[in-house]
């Protein structure tokens, strides 16, 4: 478990911009259940590849894009474990991953991005990616 006076830069990286934190399994439950419209959720981390690659790559996506989703929220791997737990429900059948991102469109899950298909990439690739998958979703 990380401190949250580690934590809260990473956080605000993803607040500024508008995320809504989902910090219980209650509150996970409560934005994506039923939830109509398209929702973005990241589950952050502490992690290089989250620094380097998938918050800037985010921040990038949401500032250069036409189409962007109706809502934004984010769970914090490592920290918020009951939320990241029941976020990583709604994200089967891919294995937990994080950082990690996912679109919802009408409360199904439609587009996921693993680790692994960010770690050795850049913000500027990610990015791109995102907003392709805006384009076609959102």
């Amino acid at each position: 478990m990380y401190t949250e006076e580690l934590v809260a830069p990473m956080r605000t990286d993803l607040t500024d911009l508008g995320f809504l934190e989902l910090k219980t399994a209650e509150d996970v439950d409560n934005h994506l259940k039923d939830h109509s419209g398209t929702t973005l959720l990241v589950i952050n981390s502490v992690c290089g590849c989250a620094a380097g690659a998938a918050r800037p790559a985010i921040k990038m996506a949401l500032a250069n894009s036409s189409k962007k989703p109706d809502k934004l929220a984010t769970v914090f791997a490592g920290v918020d474990q009951e939320a990241t737990t029941k976020a990583r429900e709604y994200t089967l059948p891919y294995p937990p991953s994080s950082p990690s991102i996912a679109l919802f469109k009408d409360g199904e899950l439609v587009h996921f991005l693993e680790r692994h298909h960010i770690e050795g990439q850049n913000a500027e690739m990610i990015a791109n990616h995102l907003i392709g998958m805006f384009d076609d979703q959102c």
